[in-house]
């Protein structure tokens, strides 16, 4: 390692003539390496985890999320077309075909985010801060699988510029940046973000009954030469969407129109706890987000208070509008009262509150600080966002606008718990403070006062204290 090391010392730029390749030199290097230099002395901690491993654990949480959802963009986008509906029928289609479209959007994500970052280092001439690390990995899987590259590349700008850069850099940003990226989106471009055709590949270039080959590229049917030399299927003229049997429709976007009972007649709750369902590209799964916040929460980079406070909010939230709504549905009943009146776990599977809750609301640096800051600014995201999903009807998901509003509230919770703090212990101390007259002065074994019935009061040496 030493020598790798050394090796890889060689090729180092000059900090002063080649400032933009010395940063881009000195983020690679970090990456590889362990910083060289440590704190002194015997009152400092040293640690062998720094920031740039720390995010990196969140990184590799976020990798079963990237599998799952290349498969489920080639999965989602066959079933609308009628072609390989079992889960591993055409595996080899679904998986080519989700990599074709994540493959971009990670790219152009990274190109972006990083060269911003790379840029801004270069010019403060200091290194690369590790900070999009993680945004990077978290704004793919909040995108739908065919946004246009163009419009990522300006959110991702925008995020980036406007949300951290103009505060002073990772660590300094006042909100999520991959949220920022999302919601600069849904109110710039909504259209790309909305509605049912956004949520599976490919589907809006397909007319009703017409073959889908004009929604392969070059690069697609690229592999139908390797896949027909081993005997396998190809993607061909790909299919036809069949009306009928077909809708882009998100398990939110039906209850939120028919409640429970309409999205069980399009899916099953099994489809809809593992993920097989149309939707952002790794917001979907249960059991594979529950894994990470496992991950996350065992390794101790998430905060488990604000997770816990999370789902502690959620279910009040639920309940409460449970016992709101009617106590029978007909069909007569508006979309908003069947919203409401769907059990608590059902709305936990449904949509990206998980995921949210997860991976969004902890990051350590748009978060709330103080410990019991962490349970209540967990409580009101879960539950301000659960009122913004069932009583919001244009927008049938809360997650986003909530974590952004608490962002912004996350230094006035830990005020007020600095200020309840401080006066509890001001209180606490003034109670147990020692006046003149509480001390006793004692001579031999006979108290000069005694006070009668205070417990309180006991002899310590020859003085009398309470």
């Amino acid at each position: 390692m030493k020598a790798l090391n050394e090796f890889v010392r060689k090729f180092e730029p000059d900090h002063a003539t080649q400032p933009l390749l010395h940063t881009t030199y000195d983020a690679f290097y970090t990456f590889l390496f362990q910083p060289g230099t440590t704190t002194k002395g015997g009152v400092h901690v040293r640690d062998g985890m720094d920031l740039k491993r720390q995010m990196v654990w969140v990184v590799l949480a976020l990798q079963v999320l990237y599998i799952f959802g290349t498969w489920n963009i080639g999965n989602q986008h066959f079933t609308a077309l009628g072609r390989y509906t079992g889960l591993l029928e055409g595996l080899h289609l679904k998986i080519v075909y989700g990599l074709i479209q994540i493959i971009p959007i990670f790219v152009v994500t990274h190109v972006v985010g990083l060269g911003i970052e790379f840029l801004y280092a270069a010019k403060k001439g200091h290194s690369v801060e590790e900070g999009f690390l993680v945004s990077g990995a978290l704004i793919p899987l909040i995108m739908p699988p065919d946004i246009p590259l163009w419009i990522l590349a300006v959110s991702v700008a925008f995020a980036v510029i406007l949300g951290k850069e103009a505060f002073g850099g990772t660590g300094m940003n006042i909100w999520n940046i991959a949220l920022l990226s999302r919601v600069f989106i849904f109110f710039a471009y909504p259209t790309t973000i909305s509605g049912d055709e956004v949520w599976v590949s490919g589907i809006e270039k397909v007319d009703v009954g017409v073959y889908a080959s004009e929604a392969y590229t070059f690069v697609h049917h690229g592999f139908d030469w390797l896949f027909a030399g081993l005997g396998w299927n190809t993607f061909g003229l790909g299919g036809q969407l069949v009306a009928d049997g077909y809708t882009g429709a998100t398990p939110l976007g039906i209850a939120a129109k028919e409640g429970w009972a309409g999205v069980s007649a399009v899916y099953d709750q099994s489809s809809i706890f593992w993920g097989n369902i149309p939707g952002s590209i790794g917001e979907s799964s249960v059991p594979l987000i529950l894994f990470g916040m496992a991950f996350i929460m065992f390794t101790r980079i998430a905060d488990y208070r604000i997770i816990v406070g999370g789902l502690i909010g959620f279910m009040v939230g639920g309940f409460m509008l449970n016992a709101i709504a009617p106590s029978e549905l007909t069909a007569d009943t508006p979309g908003i009262f069947k919203f409401m009146a769907i059990h608590p776990l059902r709305q936990m599977i449904m949509g990206s509150f998980l995921f949210a809750i997860t991976f969004m609301a902890t990051d350590p640096v748009s978060s709330a600080d103080t410990p019991t800051g962490k349970w209540i600014y967990g409580f009101l995201i879960a539950f301000i966002g659960l009122i913004i999903r069932v009583l919001n009807p244009a927008y049938p998901e809360g997650w986003m606008l909530s974590i952004l509003l608490l962002n912004t509230f996350a230094p006035l919770i830990d005020h007020y718990v600095y200020q309840a703090n401080i006066k509890r212990r001001a209180k606490r101390t003034a109670s147990m403070a020692i006046t003149r007259d509480e001390i006793i002065t004692k001579r031999g074994d006979v108290d000069v006062f005694t006070p009668e019935n205070d417990e309180d009061y006991r002899p310590v040496g020859n003085v009398g204290i309470y």
